[in-house]
């Protein structure tokens, strides 16, 4: 598990995610062309910035296939699914409000 704290560049090389890791380089670009939600952002030469998200993005991969088990379309699916779940979670937290702040406003009218 990553020490997010200790992590205080704005940016990491690839070669620094890769030891965080201890994987090869290679490996992380095969993950970024694999998953698409893994990006980091290249400068104008071309060199890859990886940020914090971007890290945690790289743990959630590793996770999958290096701890659990996984396959790399296993990993798809299970990162899809719970990216389907997040979401749903937060409109269902978002609708719970608008309706608790219509039932104030609707209170407040009577």
């Amino acid at each position: 598990m990553i020490e997010y704290n200790k992590l205080t560049k704005r940016y990491y090389s690839i070669s620094e995610v890769a030891a965080l890791f201890d994987l090869a380089t290679s490996v992380l670009r095969y993950w970024e062309n694999e998953f698409q939600h893994l990006n980091p952002s290249k400068g104008r030469n071309g060199i890859r910035r990886y940020t914090k998200e971007d890290i945690r993005q790289v743990e959630k991969i590793y996770n999958l296939l290096k701890e659990r088990g996984f396959t790399i379309e296993g990993a798809k699916k299970e990162i899809k699914l719970s990216r389907t779940v997040n979401k749903e979670s937060s409109l269902t937290t978002r609708l719970k409000t608008l309706k608790s702040r219509l039932e104030e406003l609707r209170d407040s009218l009577e």
